[in-house]
C-alpha cells in the first residue's frame, strides 16, 4: 500500500468510520426494522427513500456533501439487502470469487464489464445488480463494505483509477492460496 493510499483510508475512516460501524451494529444486532427500511431505498434513486432518513441521517457527517450522503444511501440500502460481513478486497475480487473454475464465464465477464463502464449516474442500477448477483451464489460471496464505499466515492475520479483496480482485481493474476482460503471462508 503507497503512502497516499493509507492517508486516504486513514481520512475515510475518520469521516465515515462512524456510519460504517452503525451498519456493522444493525447486522450485529439484526435490527430487522431498520434493515427493512434501508432495503426500501433500493426501489428508489440514493436519498429519495425517506424511510431511510431517520436511520441514516444522524450518522452522516455534519460537512456531508449530497452526493456523498448520496452514496451514503446507496451503500446502506446495499448492505441491507447482503449484510453478509468478512468480505476482502474490492468488488474485482468479489467477481473473481464468482467465477466458476470448470465453467463459462463469458457472461460474468459482460456483467463486470458493463459495470466497469458504467457512469456515475448509472453505478446505482449496476450495483444493486452486482450484489444480488454476489448474494444469490450457492456460497453468498460477502461485500467488503468500507471499500466498495470508498471506491465508489471516488468512481467518478478523472483518472478511473478505482474501476482499472478492480479489473487488476478480477483479471489480474493473484497468488492461488488467498483465492483457496478465502473462498473456503
Amino acid at each position: 500500500m503507497t503512502k497516499g493510499q493509507q492517508s486516504r483510508d486513514e481520512k475515510f475512516r475518520e469521516r465515515w468510520g462512524e456510519f460504517l460501524g452503525y451498519l456493522e451494529h444493525l447486522r450485529e444486532t439484526q435490527d430487522r426494522g431498520a434493515l427493512a427500511a434501508l432495503r426500501r431505498g433500493l426501489a428508489y434513486p440514493p436519498g429519495q427513500a425517506m424511510e431511510m432518513y431517520p436511520y441514516i441521517m444522524p450518522h452522516l457527517p455534519e460537512d456531508a456533501r449530497s452526493w456523498e450522503s448520496d452514496v451514503a444511501f446507496l451503500i446502506a440500502a446495499l448492505f441491507a439487502y447482503h449484510p453478509d460481513g468478512g468480505g476482502w478486497g474490492n468488488m474485482g475480487d468479489h467477481f473473481r470469487l464468482a467465477r466458476d473454475p470448470q465453467g463459462d464465464d463469458v457472461a460474468l465477464e459482460r456483467r463486470f464489464s458493463i459495470m466497469l463502464t458504467a457512469h456515475p449516474d448509472d453505478l446505482p442500477f449496476h450495483l444493486r445488480q452486482a450484489v444480488g448477483f454476489l448474494k444469490s451464489r450457492e456460497r453468498p460471496i460477502p461485500i467488503n463494505w468500507p471499500q466498495l464505499f470508498q471506491d465508489v466515492l471516488a468512481w467518478g475520479h478523472p483518472e478511473r483509477y478505482v474501476q482499472r483496480q478492480w479489473a487488476v482485481s478480477f483479471w489480474g493474476k493473484k497468488a492461488p492460496s488467498s483465492e483457496a482460503s478465502n473462498s473456503e471462508a
